[in-house]
């Protein structure tokens, strides 16, 4: 079982539950009424950081424990960290301003796309692996 990366999972649940408590407080503080989704651009930058997090989990937790099983279990670890960061810098500088998510996401796109090539690595690497062993590579 990889538990670096199940702490790394727990530790994204926990950072997405911090995100989602902050739409409700971005809420009352700029006065947006439910079910509204717009009004204030304070409130609608931290609306989107939440959804766009939303948006990204399906992505990047299969590719982080696909890495894990698939290839190693401390890099799945290391980039689910840096993901994680990055979301943080994600929400800290698109809770400012629109263009001060562009670092945070371009690094978490990053981690993310690093840990889809390694599974995608680990599923070529067994597959080597399976057909040496079955005899069928010259």
């Amino acid at each position: 079982m990889p538990l670096l990366t199940s702490a790394v999972t727990i530790l994204v649940v926990l950072f997405y539950f911090f995100i989602a408590t902050r739409v409700p407080v971005a809420r009352r503080k700029y006065n947006v009424q439910l079910p509204a989704t717009t009004g204030h651009p304070d409130f609608e930058r931290v609306f989107r950081v939440h959804m766009n997090t939303l948006e990204w989990m399906p992505i990047f937790l299969p590719s982080l424990w696909l890495c894990a099983f698939l290839y190693n279990d401390l890099i799945a670890a290391a980039l689910g960290l840096v993901w994680i960061v990055a979301r943080w810098f994600y929400y800290a500088g698109y809770a400012r301003a629109v263009d001060g998510r562009i670092p945070g996401f371009l690094i978490q796109s990053i981690a993310c796309a690093a840990l889809l090539i390694l599974a995608i690595v680990g599923i070529a690497l067994r597959y080597e692996i399976l057909l040496t062993h079955l005899d069928l590579v010259p």
